[in-house]
């Protein structure tokens, strides 16, 4: 006896017309993706330019490529100094982050008590407090511990700055995974934190890896929370290095030197953006289906 299966086909329109419908939305991308990268583009050619080509031809390509403004603003303008002082606290304050952050998401996420939900609420709400209303207070926090002006302080400051948002994004993450892995690691006699760092970090690798380039990529670039809690210009970061910069420049004109350090500045985030774009997109949709 033979049976006949009725397989339903999905009806797509015919290629060109297709192409009709995206032509709108690709033409918008494309000029979205000019806008965005034309002005990077532009301040990493400055870089390589004269102060002359700058000012008198700013579209044009350097005539030879000055390859000394970048030497001159690392050593000079105390560029390298603001670079190794923000490699330390965003550093520092990832590591806090993505430590406390991944551990009070996994107890939310994983575990129930009582508190539970307002604990979870308490920190999405703190995610839409604008920082710059808690400046004053943080200010004389920060002054009364001693920790006004140094590593330690921007570093607890910033860990505080990022650990909402990586508790928000964690939580449905945590919840995705499967919890029958978590029970057979108890049954073998593992603990509460062996669980944790043995078994279900690993599998949230992909969260925490899109997190982590996501609170970098803001700490980086943090100037309000420095400004008011870093008066030392020994441990300016680089987003405060370069504004006292552009500002001490006064009416002298060394504009190739500015772009330098703008492009030093810039490097490390593009860098870190290409390197882990796939883990970015892998991390947000992962952690969307349960």
């Amino acid at each position: 006896m033979t049976l006949s299966l009725s397989r339903s086909r999905v009806i797509r329109p015919p290629a060109p017309q297709r192409s009709l419908r995206t032509f709108p939305v690709h033409l918008a991308m494309l000029a979205w993706g000019v806008v965005t990268a034309l002005p990077l583009i532009w301040a990493i050619i400055s870089s390589f330019k004269t102060d002359n080509e700058i000012l008198n031809d700013p579209w044009s390509l350097p005539s030879s490529p000055q390859a000394g403004n970048w030497a001159r603003a690392w050593s000079q303008a105390s560029i390298g100094r603001y670079f190794f002082n923000s490699v330390i606290v965003v550093g520092g304050a990832l590591l806090l982050t993505m430590l406390l952050g991944g551990l009070a998401a996994y107890a939310l996420a994983r575990y129930e008590f009582r508190g539970n939900r307002l604990i979870y609420y308490t920190f999405v709400a703190a995610m839409f407090f604008p920082v710059f209303l808690a400046l004053v207070p943080l200010f004389f926090v920060v002054q009364q511990l001693g920790l006004l002006g140094t590593y330690q302080g921007l570093i607890l400051v910033y860990a505080a700055y990022a650990i909402p948002f990586t508790v928000f994004f964690l939580h449905s993450f945590f919840r995705s995974l499967p919890g029958e892995v978590a029970e057979a690691a108890f049954m073998d006699g593992c603990s509460h934190a062996g669980v944790f760092f043995r078994v279900m970090l690993p599998m949230a690798r992909p969260g925490m890896v899109a997190v982590g380039i996501f609170n970098f990529l803001g700490l980086w670039n943090q100037y309000l929370l420095p400004l008011v809690l870093n008066p030392d210009p020994d441990r300016y970061v680089l987003a405060q290095g370069l504004a006292a910069l552009s500002v001490s420049q006064g009416y002298r004109s060394d504009w190739s030197g500015l772009f330098a350090g703008l492009t030093i500045a810039m490097l490390p985030v593009l860098i870190a953006y290409v390197a882990f774009q796939r883990h970015i997109r892998a991390g947000m949709t992962a952690g969307a289906v349960k």
